[in-house]
């Protein structure tokens, strides 16, 4: 049975980008559906897939795993072929731990600098603690190359690079300034066919969602 990925937008659901990257570069078949985050029966089409009524969702069957991470792991265990965490159990632990760090946080940047793949670059100035966390993002990523060699975090593409992929747009969109390890990085990622496939798809998108255009009335478009 193929897998069924449930997301939201692709322009501003930085969440759903991140297992649909890691299925479309690790070759693990699946099937979508695209849910607007402000579609009136959105609640209730996503809450009888997941009580959380959230987005992204792996339908598998009679599983189903919601939150980006998880959705990860259930990927890695079911496709070890995949590779998406490091064999090594040290640097597994390395991708683990930088994983959870942007998981559960970098709420600063997060709000400061929504997702918006449709937005042309143009700079955005950081306040504190979106600066704060740049700076943090830019030395995790420069300590993993440096001690894993790149091009991606852990050597080859994995879960923590999909983790860290709606970081590495939203840096790229507002043109915030990174160290040239951190801008080699990112030119990494966003030459991947898949990143290219999800941006193209989330340009061709017609929805607008106010609170994610930090240019609001106006709304910037490629």
């Amino acid at each position: 049975m193929t897998l069924h990925l449930v997301i939201g937008n692709k322009n501003y659901s930085s969440w759903s980008f991140r297992p649909w990257l890691a299925m479309r570069v690790a070759n693990i078949d699946f099937d979508e559906t695209v849910i607007s985050l402000e579609a009136k029966d959105f609640k209730t089409r996503v809450t009888a897939l997941s009580g959380a009524g959230r987005v992204p969702v792996l339908v598998d069957g009679e599983v189903r795993v919601w939150e980006s991470l998880a959705i990860l792991e259930y990927l890695a265990e079911k496709s070890p072929r995949a590779g998406l965490w490091p064999q090594h159990a040290a640097a597994r632990a390395h991708a683990r731990a930088i994983a959870c760090e942007m998981h559960a946080g970098f709420q600063a940047l997060r709000r400061h600098l929504p997702m918006n793949f449709a937005r042309p670059v143009k700079h955005r100035t950081l306040d504190g603690g979106a600066a704060a966390d740049a700076a943090r993002i830019d030395a995790i990523w420069r300590q993993c190359l440096d001690k894993f060699g790149g091009p991606f975090l852990l050597g080859p593409f994995g879960a923590a690079d999909a983790m860290y992929a709606p970081v590495v747009s939203r840096l790229h969109t507002y043109a915030v300034e990174v160290s040239a390890a951190a801008h080699s990085y990112m030119a990494a990622v966003m030459a991947l066919p898949a990143w290219s496939a999800w941006r193209d798809a989330a340009r061709r998108e017609t929805w607008v969602l106010p609170h994610d255009e930090v240019d609001w009335p106006e709304v910037l478009r490629e």
